[in-house]
């Protein structure tokens, strides 16, 4: 079986935590990042916990929107040299796969709740 969104998400967040840590300058991008995919395990481990279904899909979705947040990161440290390709790549993927899921979540859980 595979690695949930949110194992996925946490291994994602600690592979940016060690990236920014080589990274010299660049203060305000690095404390961006950091903050945005750190977000996005952080928002799935409430999730884990939602108080109901409404609170789950929002949580997912605060999630989703800090992915796609750290894939602009992720672009804009590529696009600047700040960040390699090699580095960029693996990474680039790693947060599309967790957005992917967290959105076929989101449908999938929305769905149900529309038909209860």
């Amino acid at each position: 079986m595979g690695k949930t969104s949110y194992e996925l998400s946490l291994e994602a967040s600690v592979e940016v935590v060690v990236l920014c840590d080589g990274i010299k300058g660049h203060r305000e991008q690095v404390s961006q990042i950091l903050r945005s995919s750190s977000s996005v395990s952080a928002n799935l481990s409430e999730a884990r916990y939602a108080e109901s279904t409404a609170d789950f899909i929002y949580k997912v979705k605060i999630a989703r929107k800090e992915c796609f947040e750290t894939e602009t990161w992720l672009s804009l440290m590529r696009d600047s040299g700040i960040i390699s390709d090699s580095v960029y790549k693996p990474l680039i993927n790693k947060y599309g796969r967790i957005r992917r899921m967290l959105t076929s979540a989101i449908n999938t859980v929305s769905t149900k709740y529309k038909t209860e």
